[in-house]
């Protein structure tokens, strides 16, 4: 137990909170074509390809479907 308390405060210790900072050097260069560095909200943004919106789902309402053929049961 003496040397559990030690440990514990130790790793207490070790999530120091504070503000954010860039590493030495600064915030990173622009990407090419861009004139202005980015802010923080740009970079944290995700681009429209990491999440697209579904513009063509098949069943625009609630309708029975036809009938799969290929829809066989296992072992066929």
């Amino acid at each position: 137990m003496k040397a559990a308390l030690p440990l514990l405060l130790l790793l207490a210790a070790c999530g120091a909170k504070g503000p954010l900072a860039w590493p030495e050097g600064g915030p990173p260069p622009p990407p090419p074509g861009v004139k202005e560095p980015l802010t923080t909200e740009q970079m944290l943004k995700p681009p429209p390809q990491a999440a697209p919106e579904r513009v063509d789902d098949p069943v625009r309402r609630s309708e029975e479907r036809r009938d799969d053929e290929f829809d066989l049961p296992p072992g066929l």
